[in-house]
């Protein structure tokens, strides 16, 4: 108990105001706040394999399908979770880099509020109306069943995944990227454990994967909560930090716009894909879609990782007026973004049979998925790219460009082309419409990010 209690002040009471964030290298930083960032991702990438491997193996290839069917819903809550948080996170850098740490404080005692309500908003409205939506997103009678028990235990928990994401954005922002990273694999680890436990040792079946992450998420939050109450942290939870400001609420919102509405877009982009592979494909269609979406996730979330680690470095530097640091900081973190995409594209064009393996060795869901990944893995090279482009906007706090970036790929390009390609070239079309968008998605980022480093030229 000594060794651990000694260990969690050494780490609990480092710097609190990440003034380094404006002097230290840019690739020293960003390995300081990537390598936590990218750990965590690497947990939470292993327990959606995990996750998805025990209900494959262990309830069974329909129940691959009905956690498809959930996905619109999960994007929901996640887009009012990010909403909040991911705003907050570049907000709070923000005010760092400007020497403003008062309103840094507010921010802590406003993220609580605001994943509390929009938590518990989101939670009932979703259970009252929850058969509806899941079969408006695709559900079958096939699957209706599975998908609305486990998303009934998702959404009672959905306040305390609101919570524990946003205090994850914070302690990122405030100087703890390592915190951030061992709430993440606590999280994770117990998450794996329960699976197990639940799905093959007490047969509870999808209940027992949703109970596992509603109960792994709780144990998260409650050790993170420990943290803000540490009497050595700058920020802290006490009574002044609790009531709403409204300029800090607009900024918030204003800031985390973005990500808002690239969850809402992901919803409606998955409600599309998900009827067009019913009319083109049947309900294993959206099985082999949930498996090719696990595992280029499984990528998608090193990039996510070294987002996280870019965010409170350009978002300071911005505060700061140090512009040369903002295109030194996004230049780095795109380049180490496409060489992990890219390592994505290799495995789903050469193993996709060995891919698919792992969720499944039902031979009519591996023959939908094994082309279906081959195609989608083609132009995964560019999402790295586009993908850090819009993380920058919304870092430096441009939520307009931010937004529109955001939603080209989902809106602009890929929900045309998802409705029109099939009626061309029937389940495939779907498939192509994918890496068309990303391609088109990358050469707008392109443009945008050109001009803008154009304008950060002329103040430096």
């Amino acid at each position: 108990m000594q060794n651990y209690t000694h260990f969690y002040k050494s780490v609990a009471t480092t710097t609190s105001i990440p003034s380094n964030l404006g002097t230290e290298p840019l690739g020293k930083l960003l390995r300081q706040y990537a390598t936590p960032a990218i750990i965590a991702m690497l947990a939470s990438s292993l327990y959606n394999f995990v996750d998805s491997i025990c209900i494959g193996q262990g309830v069974g290839p329909m129940a691959l399908t009905a956690m498809g069917v959930t996905f619109p819903m999960s994007n929901i809550c996640a887009a009012f979770g990010s909403l909040v948080g991911v705003g907050a996170s570049s907000l709070m850098s923000i005010r760092f880099g400007q020497k403003d740490n008062e309103s840094a404080k507010l921010i802590l005692g406003n993220v609580l509020i605001l994943n509390v309500v929009i938590g518990l908003v989101v939670m009932a409205v979703a259970l009252i109306f929850l058969d509806p939506i899941l079969l408006f997103f695709g559900a079958s009678e096939n699957t209706i069943d599975m998908a609305s028990q486990y998303m009934t235990i998702i959404l009672i928990g959905n306040m305390v995944t609101h919570l524990y994401f946003g205090l994850n954005a914070v302690l990122r922002s405030s100087g703890h990227p390592q915190l951030a990273m061992y709430a993440t694999i606590v999280s994770v680890v117990l998450n794996i454990v329960l699976d197990v436990l639940f799905i093959f040792g007490f047969g509870w079946g999808i209940k027992g994967a949703a109970w596992a992450t509603v109960i792994a998420q709780f144990v998260a939050f409650a050790w993170q909560i420990s943290v803000f109450f540490g009497k050595h942290e700058f920020l802290r939870i006490e009574r002044d930090i609790f009531h709403l400001k409204r300029d800090i609420v607009e900024d918030i919102f204003a800031i985390g716009m973005s990500p808002f509405l690239m969850n809402l877009a992901s919803c409606v982009v998955v409600i599309i894909i998900n009827k067009q592979l019913i009319n083109y494909g049947g309900d294993l269609a959206i099985g082999a879609y949930s498996i090719i979406h696990r595992i280029t996730f499984m990528f998608c979330i090193f990039v996510m990782g070294l987002n996280q680690g870019m965010q409170p470095i350009a978002g300071f530097n911005y505060g700061a007026k140090q512009y040369d640091r903002v295109m030194g900081i996004f230049r780095l973190t795109a380049l180490w973004a496409t060489a992990i995409t890219t390592l994505c594209c290799l495995c789903c064009v050469f193993i996709p049979d060995w891919m698919t393996l792992l969720f499944t060795n039902d031979e009519s869901l591996m023959s939908i998925c094994v082309p279906a990944m081959i195609i989608q893995g083609i132009s995964f090279p560019l999402i790295g790219f586009q993908m850090v482009g819009g993380n920058f906007f919304q870092s430096i706090g441009m939520a307009k460009k931010a937004i529109f970036l955001s939603l080209t790929r989902q809106v602009l390009y890929l929900i045309p082309l998802v409705i029109v390609l099939p009626g061309f070239m029937g389940l495939d079309g779907i498939w192509w419409s994918m890496p068309i968008s990303d391609t088109l998605s990358a050469i707008t980022a392109a443009l945008m990010l050109f001009f803008q480093f154009r304008a950060f030229k002329k103040n430096i």
